[in-house]
């Protein structure tokens, strides 16, 4: 390898190394500010700082594209500068979230390049969570040809974005998913506790799991968003429902199949039965007839559809909801003995 200078190192591991998202990108172009600002040990919100800054000057624009390749999720750069957009983080709210969860996997990658090891602590070195420590061999680069590196990290990062275009497949689509996105975050609020609502939601669902139709065990019970909360942004209980372990984790944060949508539409109509005070906040969020709130929640997964695409669950295999005894006790008794 000596036959290649620093240059031709950080080079390659910026043109050459594989990415699914800009964050390399954008660490390149934070070290060389850095660098520039006469930084050698870096102090973590420092670091994540000017990781933020680097974002939020990139993505400062309504025409802001894609910055990952997988089209139904987002970066937590991403989330986190859309809440900092609508003001649900202040600025420091903002650094503090980048130090905790944005560099989890960048800065430990950063040096990787195929299998090559040789370049491992080549640019900096890691006391995580607090420090980065630049080395010469950094300072060395970025005083000997910042405006070119530059050049080539933004040439590079454009080249991502619209690789990533291409991927998501029409950019009008991903600017129509964005504002969906914005204004499911702007209505939304911080996650809370959700384990208080199992007694209540037992109530409405038996002791079998929303998803397979089989019982739980007492230690096996957890509290999942139909619509995925990376989505809507709430724990409204019309959302909510009880599930396996398995089940949840099978389903994480991707769109069900419309059985469930109907299954979840009978269950909320169960509640509006009642005499629960949770019924008028259904009511209020989603309409005052049985119409109302089916076309509300539909809305809802339609948008949530659109928002992340082919990101899908249909459930386990040997599930049929017309075999369910709960689903179908649900729909016929339930529901004024009519089948929706």
């Amino acid at each position: 390898m000596s036959e290649f200078t620093d240059q031709d190192h950080w080079k390659a591991l910026i043109l050459y190394g594989l990415n699914q998202a800009t964050y390399k990108i954008a660490l390149g172009k934070t070290l060389l500010s850095l660098s520039d600002q006469g930084y050698t040990s870096v102090p973590w919100d420092v670091l994540s700082h000017e990781f933020l800054h680097q974002y939020l000057q990139r993505l400062a624009s309504s025409e802001a594209m894609p910055q990952q390749s997988n089209p139904s999720r987002r970066t937590k750069m991403e989330r986190i500068i859309a809440e900092r957009q609508v003001d649900k983080l202040s600025l420091d709210q903002a650094v503090n979230e980048v130090g905790r969860t944005a560099f989890e996997d960048v800065i430990n990658r950063f040096h990787n390049l195929g299998n090559d090891t040789s370049f491992q602590d080549k640019f900096y070195r890691t006391n995580f969570g607090r420090t980065l420590e630049l080395t010469d061999e950094l300072h060395a680069v970025a005083v000997s040809g910042r405006s070119e590196l530059e050049e080539e990290l933004n040439a590079r990062w454009a080249l991502l974005e619209g690789a990533f275009t291409m991927s998501h497949e029409r950019h009008e689509h991903y600017e129509l998913a964005n504002d969906l996105r914005l204004t499911y975050l702007a209505n939304g609020h911080k996650r809370k506790g959700l384990t208080s609502n199992i007694p209540f939601l037992q109530g409405y669902q038996g002791n079998t799991c929303f998803y397979c139709g089989e019982p739980m065990a007492p230690d096996d019970i957890h509290v999942d968003h139909v619509l995925p909360r990376q989505v809507v942004h709430h724990d409204e209980v019309w959302n909510l429902v009880l599930a396996h372990s398995l089940c949840n984790g099978l389903k994480s944060d991707r769109v069900v199949g419309e059985h469930f949508m109907h299954k979840l539409i009978a269950r909320n109509e169960n509640i509006m039965g009642s005499n629960h005070p949770w019924k008028a906040r259904i009511a209020s969020s989603l309409g005052g007839t049985p119409q109302a709130r089916s076309r509300a929640l539909m809305k809802h997964y339609d948008q949530v559809k659109l928002i992340l695409r082919d990101n899908y669950w249909g459930g386990s295999a040997f599930y049929n909801p017309e075999s369910d005894p709960f689903y179908t006790r649900l729909i016929t008794v339930l529901n004024n003995g009519s089948r929706r």
